[in-house]
Protein backbone atom coordinates (compact mmCIF):
# COMPACT_ATOMS: atom_id res chain seq x y z
CA UNK A 1 0.00 0.00 0.00
CA UNK A 2 1.32 3.51 -0.99
CA UNK A 3 1.78 5.70 1.98
CA UNK A 4 1.94 8.89 -0.42
CA UNK A 5 1.10 12.34 1.48
CA UNK A 6 1.15 15.75 0.22
CA UNK A 7 4.38 18.04 1.61
CA UNK A 8 4.58 21.55 2.01
CA UNK A 9 7.17 24.31 2.29
CA UNK A 10 6.41 26.33 5.39
CA UNK A 11 7.92 29.79 4.85
CA UNK A 12 8.71 31.59 7.23
CA UNK A 13 6.00 33.67 9.31
CA UNK A 14 4.25 34.84 12.54
CA UNK A 15 1.27 34.19 14.51
CA UNK A 16 0.57 37.26 16.57
CA UNK A 17 -1.85 37.62 19.81
CA UNK A 18 -4.21 39.76 19.74
CA UNK A 19 -2.77 42.39 21.74
CA UNK A 20 0.41 42.39 19.70
CA UNK A 21 -1.50 42.31 16.55
CA UNK A 22 -2.87 46.35 18.35
CA UNK A 23 0.50 47.23 18.77
CA UNK A 24 1.86 46.23 15.71
CA UNK A 25 -1.17 47.41 13.71
CA UNK A 26 -3.76 49.92 16.17
CA UNK A 27 -6.32 49.64 18.28
CA UNK A 28 -9.04 46.84 16.94
CA UNK A 29 -6.82 46.01 14.46
CA UNK A 30 -8.24 42.51 12.90
CA UNK A 31 -6.29 40.21 10.73
CA UNK A 32 -7.37 40.16 7.04
CA UNK A 33 -7.22 37.05 5.23
CA UNK A 34 -4.99 37.19 1.88
CA UNK A 35 -5.75 33.37 1.04
CA UNK A 36 -6.57 30.04 2.93
CA UNK A 37 -4.10 27.54 3.56
CA UNK A 38 -4.08 23.91 3.50
CA UNK A 39 -4.72 23.35 7.06
CA UNK A 40 -8.31 23.75 7.97
CA UNK A 41 -8.99 27.68 8.81
CA UNK A 42 -5.54 28.89 8.74
CA UNK A 43 -4.78 31.52 6.08
CA UNK A 44 -2.46 33.76 5.24
CA UNK A 45 -3.01 37.43 5.86
CA UNK A 46 -2.39 40.83 4.25
CA UNK A 47 -0.87 42.16 6.87
CA UNK A 48 3.30 41.74 6.93
CA UNK A 49 5.43 42.58 9.91
CA UNK A 50 9.67 42.94 9.67
CA UNK A 51 11.53 41.06 11.81
CA UNK A 52 14.31 42.74 13.61
CA UNK A 53 17.49 40.57 14.70
CA UNK A 54 20.78 41.59 15.86
CA UNK A 55 22.53 41.96 13.08
CA UNK A 56 19.73 42.74 10.42
CA UNK A 57 16.30 42.42 9.76
CA UNK A 58 13.30 40.41 7.51
CA UNK A 59 11.34 42.93 6.10
CA UNK A 60 7.44 41.61 4.46
CA UNK A 61 7.40 38.65 6.85
CA UNK A 62 3.89 37.27 6.62
CA UNK A 63 1.37 36.88 9.40
CA UNK A 64 -0.43 33.42 9.54
CA UNK A 65 -3.89 33.74 11.30
CA UNK A 66 -5.61 33.42 12.67
CA UNK A 67 -4.39 35.22 16.45
CA UNK A 68 -3.32 32.74 19.29
CA UNK A 69 -2.37 33.13 22.95
CA UNK A 70 0.76 34.30 22.03
CA UNK A 71 3.42 35.20 19.54
CA UNK A 72 5.77 33.25 17.45
CA UNK A 73 8.17 33.33 15.21
CA UNK A 74 8.79 30.78 12.83
CA UNK A 75 11.99 30.76 10.47
CA UNK A 76 14.60 28.83 8.81
CA UNK A 77 17.98 27.86 10.01
CA UNK A 78 19.47 30.12 7.64
CA UNK A 79 17.05 32.95 8.32
CA UNK A 80 18.00 32.75 12.15
CA UNK A 81 21.63 33.06 11.24
CA UNK A 82 20.94 35.55 8.80
CA UNK A 83 19.20 37.95 11.47
CA UNK A 84 21.63 36.98 14.39
CA UNK A 85 19.45 34.73 16.63
CA UNK A 86 19.73 31.78 18.07
CA UNK A 87 16.24 30.10 17.45
CA UNK A 88 16.43 26.40 18.59
CA UNK A 89 14.31 23.63 16.58
CA UNK A 90 10.76 23.00 17.96
CA UNK A 91 7.08 21.94 17.91
CA UNK A 92 5.10 25.05 17.26
CA UNK A 93 3.77 26.42 20.25
CA UNK A 94 7.02 25.19 22.27
CA UNK A 95 8.31 28.65 22.60
CA UNK A 96 9.82 28.80 26.44
CA UNK A 97 13.33 29.63 26.78
CA UNK A 98 13.68 30.39 22.80
CA UNK A 99 15.09 33.35 21.06
CA UNK A 100 13.86 36.58 21.14
CA UNK A 101 13.73 39.12 18.40
CA UNK A 102 11.79 42.65 17.72
CA UNK A 103 8.77 43.01 15.25
CA UNK A 104 8.12 46.12 13.72
CA UNK A 105 3.99 47.08 11.86
CA UNK A 106 3.12 50.27 10.79
CA UNK A 107 1.45 51.32 14.34
CA UNK A 108 4.07 50.20 16.67
CA UNK A 109 6.83 47.55 17.74
CA UNK A 110 6.95 44.58 19.94
CA UNK A 111 9.98 43.35 21.29
CA UNK A 112 9.89 39.45 22.33
CA UNK A 113 11.90 38.20 24.73
CA UNK A 114 11.69 34.45 23.60
CA UNK A 115 9.25 33.45 20.87
CA UNK A 116 11.58 32.62 18.02
CA UNK A 117 11.51 28.88 16.68
CA UNK A 118 12.84 26.92 13.61
CA UNK A 119 9.63 24.41 13.40
CA UNK A 120 10.81 20.94 13.29
CA UNK A 121 9.45 18.95 10.33
CA UNK A 122 6.15 17.69 11.18
CA UNK A 123 2.48 15.85 9.50
CA UNK A 124 -0.60 16.96 10.14
CA UNK A 125 -2.76 14.19 9.75
CA UNK A 126 -6.41 13.26 10.07
CA UNK A 127 -7.23 10.27 12.34
CA UNK A 128 -8.22 8.13 9.60
CA UNK A 129 -5.28 8.58 7.70
CA UNK A 130 -3.10 8.08 10.65
CA UNK A 131 -4.88 4.80 11.23
CA UNK A 132 -4.64 3.90 7.60
CA UNK A 133 -1.31 4.53 7.05
CA UNK A 134 -0.14 3.25 10.92
CA UNK A 135 1.39 6.10 12.63
CA UNK A 136 0.54 7.43 15.93
CA UNK A 137 0.02 11.30 17.67
CA UNK A 138 3.73 12.08 18.43
CA UNK A 139 5.75 9.22 16.86
CA UNK A 140 8.60 10.35 14.68
CA UNK A 141 8.53 9.17 11.43
CA UNK A 142 10.81 9.02 7.87
CA UNK A 143 9.55 10.42 4.32
CA UNK A 144 11.08 9.74 1.55
CA UNK A 145 10.97 12.48 -1.32
CA UNK A 146 11.68 12.02 -4.43
CA UNK A 147 13.58 14.00 -7.11
CA UNK A 148 15.12 13.89 -10.22
CA UNK A 149 18.71 15.61 -8.21
CA UNK A 150 17.97 14.99 -4.64
CA UNK A 151 15.82 12.05 -3.03
CA UNK A 152 15.92 12.81 0.16
CA UNK A 153 14.95 10.91 2.98
CA UNK A 154 13.94 12.93 6.18
CA UNK A 155 14.03 11.16 9.75
CA UNK A 156 12.53 12.66 12.76
CA UNK A 157 9.08 14.03 11.44
CA UNK A 158 7.19 14.19 14.12
CA UNK A 159 3.80 12.80 13.69
CA UNK A 160 0.53 15.53 14.87
CA UNK A 161 -2.62 13.82 14.87
CA UNK A 162 -6.01 15.65 14.74
CA UNK A 163 -9.63 15.87 13.63
CA UNK A 164 -8.87 19.26 12.74
CA UNK A 165 -5.83 18.85 10.68
CA UNK A 166 -5.74 18.06 6.65
CA UNK A 167 -2.76 15.00 6.13
CA UNK A 168 0.04 17.01 5.03
CA UNK A 169 3.96 17.30 5.72
CA UNK A 170 5.31 20.22 6.58
CA UNK A 171 9.32 21.13 6.11
CA UNK A 172 10.99 25.25 6.15
CA UNK A 173 12.46 26.11 3.18
CA UNK A 174 15.96 24.94 4.00
CA UNK A 175 14.46 21.67 4.14
CA UNK A 176 12.81 21.81 0.51
CA UNK A 177 15.56 23.53 -1.16
CA UNK A 178 18.13 21.00 -0.24
CA UNK A 179 15.31 18.17 -1.36
CA UNK A 180 14.72 19.70 -4.59
CA UNK A 181 11.12 19.36 -3.04
CA UNK A 182 8.32 18.31 -5.07
CA UNK A 183 4.76 18.13 -3.51
CA UNK A 184 4.47 14.80 -2.93
CA UNK A 185 6.42 12.07 -0.26
CA UNK A 186 5.92 8.86 1.21
CA UNK A 187 6.31 7.67 4.59
CA UNK A 188 8.92 4.61 4.39
CA UNK A 189 8.74 4.22 8.00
Amino acid sequence: MSKEILVETSARHVHLSQADLEILFGKGAELTIKKDLSQPGQYACNERVTVVGPKRELAGVSILGPVRPSTQVEISMTDARSIGVAAPIRESGDTKGSAGCKLVGPCGEVELSEGVIVAKRHLHITPEDAEKFGVCDKQNIKVKIASEQRTTIFDDVVVRVSEKFATAMHIDTDESNAACAGSVGEIID
